[in-house]
């Protein structure tokens, strides 16, 4: 069964939330990626949250900017360190003030916060999870150095436009519907594939998703704009510049990477070099699944979870 309700932070944002399992239990939190929402946890809730599996207490937050979360209209407010503020308050309701997460699970741009966080405030977690989210270090090497990895991160430079909410909401989410299948070129939609191309995308789960994107895009698309993490264009050359300092990059804490190898937004050079800022790491490559490996292949997701969990 999972609960919803509205998480009100000490610093005025709202977090829409979604959780399994009860209260007092060792907590596990799970932070989804663009364009997705809270929802796309709820079998690993559910899963996680069973006394023969853990009997977690599972918790999935709407990210700031998505569903019925707080909505900033300002870019600035998306900025990571305001992200990360997000969650470590929300750690604080569930946990208690000072108390770690048994596991911080993310994805795509929750991969994103989860590594600010743990690198932040490792004390706040006992081990971290990331699916298909690269670590700034790979990251910003690619973008600087990987013709392949700058074309696949092409897409980004469009989500920054003006004008992205609006085209991505035209046809009725066309455009997202088919980044969700797949189809080439990313979020331009100027190829096609069929519709079986992601069998996961049932036409019930494609109404959830409008559902959701139909209360606005355009937090979501802040994320992009408030990053200087992108391909390098004729008007922004910013990342050619860019120099992270080792103590950004450190990761202390127990980490699994599990990295789907059919990702063709983010190639698995994105894992190249993890192991000089993690030094507990295990990473396990998935064959045969995309970015969207959480509907792809929830079982193997689960099951590798399980088996790195350590237990409470």
């Amino acid at each position: 069964m999972i609960d919803t309700w509205q998480q009100a932070l000490p610093h005025g944002i709202t977090l829409s939330c979604r959780a399994s399992g009860a209260k007092g239990r060792p907590v596990l939190m799970f932070l989804h990626g663009f364009p997705e929402a809270a929802f796309v946890w709820d079998e690993l809730l559910e899963h996680f949250s069973r006394p023969e599996n853990g009997g977690y207490r599972c918790v999935a937050p709407n990210l700031r900017g998505y569903e019925h979360s707080s909505a900033p209209t300002e870019v600035q407010a998306y900025r990571a360190k305001f992200l990360v503020q997000d969650i470590v308050a929300l750690i604080d309701a569930e946990c208690g003030t000072g108390q770690p997460l048994a596991a911080l699970v993310a994805h795509d741009w929750g991969g994103a916060l989860a590594w600010n966080l743990a690198n932040q405030h490792p004390e706040r977690l006992r081990q971290l999870v990331v699916i298909n989210s690269p670590h700034p270090a790979p990251f910003v090497q690619a973008m600087q150095n990987n013709p392949a990895q700058q074309a696949a991160s092409a897409y980004m430079n469009f989500l920054v436009q003006p004008d992205a909410a609006v085209q991505l909401s035209a046809n009725g989410f066309a455009k997202l519907l088919g980044f969700l299948r797949g189809q080439g070129d990313e979020l331009s939609g100027s190829h096609s594939l069929a519709a079986s191309a992601a069998p996961w995308l049932t036409p019930e789960l494609e109404e959830r998703y409008r559902a959701v994107w139909g209360l606005g895009l355009q937090g979501g698309l802040n994320y992009y704009r408030a990053s200087p993490l992108r391909p390098a264009t004729a008007q922004d050359k910013s990342i050619a510049s860019i120099t992270l300092p080792p103590e950004m990059l450190h990761i202390a804490v127990p980490t699994l990477v599990l990295w789907a190898q059919d990702d063709i937004a983010l190639l698995p050079c994105l894992t190249d070099g993890l192991e000089q800022h993690i030094p507990d790491l295990k990473r396990v490559d998935i064959e045969g699944a995309t970015h969207w490996v959480v509907h792809e292949q929830p079982q193997r997701v689960i099951a590798e979870i399980s088996a790195f969990l350590k237990p409470q």
